[in-house]
């Protein structure tokens, strides 16, 4: 086995792992689902919009789901219930594909922006700062330079497990006093890394301001500070959702896509739960690639999004 074959097999055994209680849970009532039944009919399609939802991929998805199903029941005449879980799992698939998104290959970087800069958002306790620092720890092993920014200034916990995490990455944070104006920490931070030719910034920024208008502006203006250091900066706004929270993400999306452009999710923690059908449904319902997913505490616990692969662990290969 080369090298290449052993890492992807590592990858796929965290995933594996990751997603093996949202499996299990989902599995277990799918198997009630046919229990005693030999074809799909419409008690079983009920049910199997019961299943969906409270696996939290969403109200509207599972509907999106179960339309498709019936269609392929009405059309097929008859579809047994053995065959349910091959085509659950293809509509599944086909709705991870229809954002028209490309699946990110690795942790590699456009080579015409550089700094490449990547401004952070979330509530607090979503795993956002662990995520900044599991994410510059791949970069930094993909060989990049990394610069990270705490400008989340509201909270000097915050400040202080950033700085934890630039120490045991080994990579610098530019950081300022508690309450300091998080815009002025993204230009030192953009200055910095700008002066040192960086390969990429990742910017922290507050969980919670008082109110949604209060959150955007402050978003807005670092953005605009940004943007004067390093002309379309920032190039991603990713946004951190706690996948063990299920409907509380959705919420949490609605909230921050409503405040500012996000452009990539990552989404963590799926390892704790059996509520890992969240990142169908908020994949589905936002229209924004899920890019990263958090499958365990460790600092290389952190994969890119692959939609097959992702579906593959889930129903199984």
């Amino acid at each position: 086995m080369g090298l290449f074959d052993f890492f992807s097999k590592q990858k796929k055994e965290t995933l594996d792992k990751g997603l093996e209680k949202t499996k299990e849970s989902m599995f277990s009532k799918l198997s009630r689902v046919v229990a005693g039944k030999s074809k799909v009919d419409d008690d079983v399609l009920d049910d199997l919009e019961e299943v969906l939802i409270t696996s939290d991929v969403g109200v509207n998805t599972t509907l999106k789901v179960i339309e498709r199903i019936e269609k392929r029941v009405a059309k097929d005449k008859y579809v047994n219930t053995d065959e349910l879980n091959n085509i659950l799992r293809e509509e599944i698939a086909n709705l991870l594909t229809e954002n028209n998104t490309i699946d990110a290959e690795d942790f590699s970087l456009p080579e015409d922006k550089k700094p490449y800069v990547i401004m952070v958002v979330g509530v607090n306790g979503v795993g956002k700062t662990t995520t900044i620092g599991k994410l510059a720890n791949q970069f930094k092993k993909a060989g990049k330079s990394v610069y990270l920014g705490a400008a989340d200034t509201f909270r000097a916990a915050a400040v202080e497990q950033l700085t934890i995490w630039g120490e045991r990455v080994g990579v610098p944070v530019v950081k300022q006093a508690m309450g300091s104006d998080p815009a002025s920490v993204a230009f030192d931070t953009l200055s910095s890394a700008k002066a040192n030719e960086a390969d990429v910034v990742i910017i922290d920024t507050a969980g919670r301001l008082h109110n949604k208008v209060g959150l955007m502006n402050e978003l807005t203006k670092i953005k605009k500070v940004m943007d004067r250091i390093v002309p379309g900066a920032p190039h991603e706004v990713l946004l951190v959702l706690d996948g063990s929270t299920g409907q509380n993400a959705f919420e949490q999306a609605t909230q921050f896509t409503a405040a500012t452009d996000v452009t990539a999710l990552a989404i963590t923690k799926l390892d704790g739960t059996a509520k890992g059908g969240v990142v169908i449904g908020i994949s589905d319902q936002f229209k924004i690639p899920v890019k990263y997913i958090g499958l365990g505490e460790g600092i290389d616990d952190l994969q890119v999004f692959r939609r097959k692969e992702f579906v593959d662990s889930l129903f199984g290969e």
